[in-house]
């Protein structure tokens, strides 16, 4: 397993850097039923498992997000499922999700949209506040968006394509 940038360049197995998951060996398949995703696999062989991770130096690696919800803001990444489950611990809030949303200076930022506990009326500073201090101060967002639910897959999922379409994403 290796993590490449965007310009395929290797990074290092340090346990901080991101950067998306590739992997090949003799259990990994060149191609899906039919040859279908064989374009996911570079000349190399590896695989592009459209997962963000970071690898530590023992090699132990930890999946952060999928790359395509991943924001990519100010050239780093962040990671929508830390936030996530960053704002459902705060005791208001009964689920959450983020998404990237156009930023002319950032390229993205992350939008925090949250359902409300039952009976609980939070406010957008009481969250962001709840988040300072637990996670890096340039991943926090700036916009909260308070709805009565999430749209879900049929698998259970967060809906994050209905989500993006809600919030304007013109490129869904």
């Amino acid at each position: 397993m290796k993590l490449v940038d965007d310009n395929e360049q290797d990074l290092a197995w340090n346990g901080k850097t991101f950067g998306r998951l590739k992997v090949r060996g003799m259990a990994v398949a060149s191609s899906y039923f039919g040859g279908a995703g064989a374009d996911n696999f570079d000349e190399q062989g590896w695989f592009e498992t459209g997962d963000v991770a970071h690898i530590d130096p023992l090699g132990y690696m930890q999946i952060t997000d999928r790359a395509k919800d991943v924001i990519k803001s100010g050239g780093e990444w962040i990671s929508t499922i830390d936030l996530e489950n960053l704002a459902v611990a705060h005791p208001d809030v009964a689920e959450a999700a983020v998404i990237g949303v156009a930023d002319p200076k950032w390229d993205e930022r992350p939008l925090l949209i949250v359902v409300p506990r039952e009976g609980a009326t939070p406010d957008a500073a009481t969250i962001i506040s709840f988040m300072e201090g637990k996670i890096a101060k340039w991943w926090i967002p700036e916009k909260v968006a308070f709805v009565g639910d999430i749209p879900h897959t049929a698998t259970g999922k967060i809906n994050k394509i209905a989500l993006r379409k809600m919030f304007g994403d013109p490129s869904v």
